[in-house]
């Protein structure tokens, strides 16, 4: 079958019944609906739920072969937790989980491939994967698909019972023996829990597992002792030096600095560019030089905004210090300076991810949004975007919030350059489809900005845009430029066999990833 998108879907993936992608928020009705596996939190007698290892309070949760286990990704590379989690799972004999993290992270010493090699994890659902346990997948690692959503749909599939949680492990850089925890203070500050409160709220059983103890109660305190049933003190649970890893940098590019000054002036040309205004730049690149260029735009013309959502980088803090940002909205912390900052800082605060980017509520943080930058590895004439799959078909990042941005935000914006080496980046049909070209306005590059004939806002930006005697160029010229450049890249080859399932933020399906056929 075909969904409205035109990519054709198995009916049934292993156990995954596929519901077709029909267009945005067509399932509204279903996915309302709150269940809770949440289990009540028995007072412990002993005055305490400190337990003295990992394998004492995995057996004290209950855990069982074929449940579902969850972790938060909010160290990045410089994760310690899920190592030592699976390894104590697999020296009790546990097997055929369903590993459910907010996102993978490539931990190595043992790598995810080996928990998936010897039996320990059977199933895998996150917003991404990539580095070895991606190759793996796309090799045809594993027996079911894994099932990838961006960051607002995890929210609304724990709250809708898609995705039931057994046991949340949740990893914080300070804790009491209570279960009064944060990410804010401690040596390996991670800074928001974001991403974790939708598990501690949710799961049948939560663990919060920290390696700086502290006197109760725990202050500031993210998650509650409430949701909490089990403490573990471990020696290390992180290191912050990598939460930035692969993610937040700086560019020295010029062309990268072309296309992020490009973007800062598209953003200073629109109408919605007023005091008060409110965005979200992301940690690439490209989003952090255009945060840089932005907030020389905001200085230019004088005025503030309201807020800044999403993940937070140094260069945000700087806008807000200067008095740029009112409110600074952080899911997620991007490096060390982000990561102090919430306890630092009366305007930066901690949000549930669930109250950034799940629509399926009473209202989201990105209903509000005026402006999202997207970043990108291709985007068709359609401005489909392609946010997973490189040029030989491997996994190159994880969905992330950019599905989420992308809708919710009145004007979003992807930047990319034309091409990236000898591979196209504007092409005439995405490899693998993680994000409807509807709602995207704009896509900036080096040779130009196109926007797009379909987006709600399209006149409004092409009126804002000639005034400022910004030009345009069409995307099916820039899709021209960038295969004179390259020439027409070779099909990437297939089997039958479906890897990955991509869900959109309602639950249907809008892509999949079949196995790539080595040569």
């Amino acid at each position: 079958m075909k969904n409205a998108l035109g990519r054709e879907l198995p009916e049934k993936i292993g156990s995954y019944k596929v519901r077709p992608y029909s267009g945005t928020y067509e399932n509204d009705a279903v996915n309302r609906c709150v269940v809770s596996n949440r289990k009540p939190t028995l007072r412990p007698a002993s005055g305490t739920k400190l337990l003295p290892t990992l394998e004492d309070a995995i057996k004290a949760t209950g855990l069982k072969s074929g449940m579902t286990i969850s972790f938060h990704h909010c160290f990045r590379e410089g994760d310690k937790i899920i190592s030592q989690v699976l390894t104590a799972v697999r020296n009790l004999g546990i097997k055929d989980l369903r590993f459910a993290p907010s996102a993978v992270v490539n931990i190595k010493n043992p790598s995810i491939v080996e928990f998936v090699k010897d039996g320990t994890i059977t199933r895998i659902e996150a917003s991404g994967i990539r580095g070895e346990l991606g190759d793996a997948v796309l090799d045809g690692l594993m027996e079911e698909p894994v099932i990838l959503r961006p960051h607002g749909a995890r929210p609304r599939a724990i709250e809708s019972g898609d995705l039931m949680i057994d046991v949340a492990f949740i990893g914080a850089s300070a804790s009491d023996d209570y279960g009064n925890c944060t990410g804010q203070i401690g040596p390996n500050a991670c800074g928001s829990l974001g991403y974790a409160f939708v598990d501690a709220y949710n799961a049948a059983q939560v663990v919060v597992i920290t390696d700086n103890l502290v006197e109760y109660p725990c202050n500031p305190v993210s998650i509650s002792q409430q949701y909490v049933d089990y403490v573990v003190k471990v020696d290390e649970i992180g290191d912050p030096a990598k939460i930035g890893a692969g993610a937040a940098r700086m560019t020295k590019n010029p062309r990268d600095l072309m296309i992020a000054k490009r973007t800062a002036d598209a953003i200073a040309a629109s109408r919605r560019f007023v005091e008060g205004f409110s965005f979200q730049t992301g940690a690439g690149a490209i989003a952090i030089a255009t945060t840089i260029y932005l907030s020389e735009r905001m200085e230019e013309k004088g005025i503030k905004a309201s807020f800044s959502l999403g993940g937070t980088t140094s260069n945000i803090i700087d806008m807000y210090k200067k008095g740029q940002v009112r409110v600074v909205a952080c899911s997620q912390s991007f490096d060390a300076v982000a990561a102090r900052a919430i306890a630092e800082n009366e305007g930066v605060i901690e949000i549930d991810n669930a109250v950034y980017s799940n629509p399926y509520q009473k209202g989201c943080m990105l209903d509000k949004l005026n402006f999202g930058i997207l970043g990108a590895l291709e985007v068709d004439t359609d401005f489909n975007i392609n946010i997973l799959t490189g040029s030989s078909g491997e996994m190159m990042a994880g969905l992330g919030g950019g599905p989420d941005v992308a809708d919710g935000a009145d004007i979003s914006i992807v930047t990319l350059p034309v091409v990236r080496g000898r591979t196209p980046s504007i092409v005439p049909r995405v490899f693998t489809l993680c994000t409807p070209g509807t709602s995207v306005a704009m896509v900036v590059t080096e040779a130009g900005i196109a926007l797009n004939p379909k987006h709600k806002y399209y006149e409004e930006l092409k009126e804002d845009m000639q005034a400022a005697g910004i030009k345009l160029t069409a995307i099916e010229e820039l899709c021209k430029l960038a295969l004179s450049i390259t020439g027409v890249p070779k099909p990437i080859e297939t089997t039958d066999k479906v890897a990955a399932v991509i869900e959109y933020r309602d639950g249907t399906v809008i892509d999949v990833i079949h196995q790539i056929k080595r040569k």
